[in-house]
């Protein structure tokens, strides 16, 4: 499954039913750009079963501020809807499938 970019428009539709990883990035980032393979890595270990996303905090600033994301990367896990892990810097395959348990 490829890795989603959420918008406000799309949010709420993508996160409301089922286990979401969120990737809170910006392109200038150095460590987002160091983050991107490892989703991908993961989402391919994971065929499909998660939903991995990807929020650019430059382009959509109120989804930003709503998770009140101060450093990037930030890694959010929703499950149906709801906030059940949230860590910030870079995070191995490992550290992300612990976060997704």
């Amino acid at each position: 499954m490829a890795i989603a970019h959420l918008t406000q428009g799309n949010f709420e539709s993508t996160v409301n039913e089922g286990t979401v990883l969120i990737d809170f990035w910006a392109t200038w980032c150095g460590p987002c750009r160091m983050q991107a393979p490892i989703l991908e890595q993961l989402d391919e270990e994971l065929g499909g079963s998660v939903k991995i996303c990807k929020v650019d905090v430059d382009e959509e600033p109120n989804l930003a501020r709503r998770f009140r994301i101060l450093s990037i990367p930030t890694l959010v896990v929703m499950k149906d809807g709801k906030v059940t892990a949230t860590r910030v810097g870079v995070q191995s395959v490992d550290n992300l499938k612990d976060m997704l348990a």
